[in-house]
């Protein structure tokens, strides 16, 4: 690996796999690393984290679920030579407030942000794609979306165009220094709307149904998730009704000089791809 070598952190997660693709194929040097990776990167076992950081260049961070690792990430890179980083945050972080959603994510901005390094953070809403590749995948396939979300709608980004923006912050340096970019979709949309489209384009009877957080953090503990990470998922919503991240930005055409894709581009694409298909259908 050369020392312009960039390291994608989350290779094979919903960002990660998509950013390491694109500079590939644009052919940048790169080092992708998971924990089950060649070179493997575990946020709870820091032993490895310098065989990752030797001989880059760049690096694109993505934040464990708990506050406080990055700190330690960012000065292992400072120390290895790296000279940038971009971080996948979330949208309106310095808006969050109180709210318990999201501390990981302001952690780990405390600690790029207040690096010796070049850094740019990518604040992306909530991806089109948590509807077929995520946790409301499986609810819709069974034919019911329940949701802690009212008349508030979320300006859903394609994270395809997240990965777009990524792979072009990393390869232009110097270009978005010390920016922190709000990526949106072109619109935003309730998730009863968003429902409704996805039925139209599938052909199948799907329906919205609001519930209280409570009632969903249960639901998510019922399936699997513990009652903490279940409170994590459920505060993101109470967090969503105030309003404060439903409106719309320019950025991602600040950064790829074109719009964001819509949400209806992406259920097609899903819907083709048969995302959303019973398993029994055929």
């Amino acid at each position: 690996m050369s020392n312009d070598t960039t390291l994608v952190l989350g290779a094979t997660g919903k960002t990660g796999r998509r950013v390491v693709a694109r500079l590939r194929l644009g052919g940048t040097p790169v080092r992708a690393v998971s924990r089950s990776s060649p070179t493997r990167f575990d946020w709870s076992d820091p032993g490895g984290w310098d065989a990752a950081l030797r001989g880059i260049a760049t690096a694109y961070v993505v934040a464990p679920p708990v506050p406080g690792p990055v700190h330690e990430f960012v000065a292992r890179a400072e120390a290895a030579g790296v000279r940038r980083l971009v971080l996948l945050s979330g949208h309106g972080a310095d808006t969050w407030g109180d709210s318990t959603f999201g501390l990981d994510m302001r952690s780990a901005e405390d600690a790029v942000r207040g690096s010796a390094l070049e850094w740019t953070v990518l604040r992306p809403s909530n991806f089109a794609q948590n509807f077929d590749e995520d946790v409301f995948h499986a609810p819709l396939v069974a034919g019911e979306l329940a949701l802690p979300a009212d008349a508030v709608p979320e300006p859903f980004i394609d994270v395809e165009d997240v990965a777009d923006a990524a792979a072009a912050v990393l390869t232009e340096p110097g270009r978005h220094a010390g920016r922190v970019y709000e990526l949106t979709g072109p619109r935003a949309l309730t998730f009863g709307e968003a429902v409704e489209l996805i039925s139209r384009a599938s052909g199948r009877p799907l329906t919205y149904r609001q519930v209280s957080p409570a009632e969903y953090a249960a639901t998510l503990v019922e399936e699997g998730l513990s009652e903490e990470d279940a409170h994590h998922v459920a505060e993101m919503f109470v967090l969503m009704e105030r309003g404060l991240l439903a409106g719309t930005t320019d950025d991602l055409a600040t950064v790829l000089g074109r719009a964001p894709r819509t949400f209806e581009d992406y259920v097609v694409r899903a819907a083709a791809a048969g995302a959303w298909r019973r398993p029994d259908s055929g």
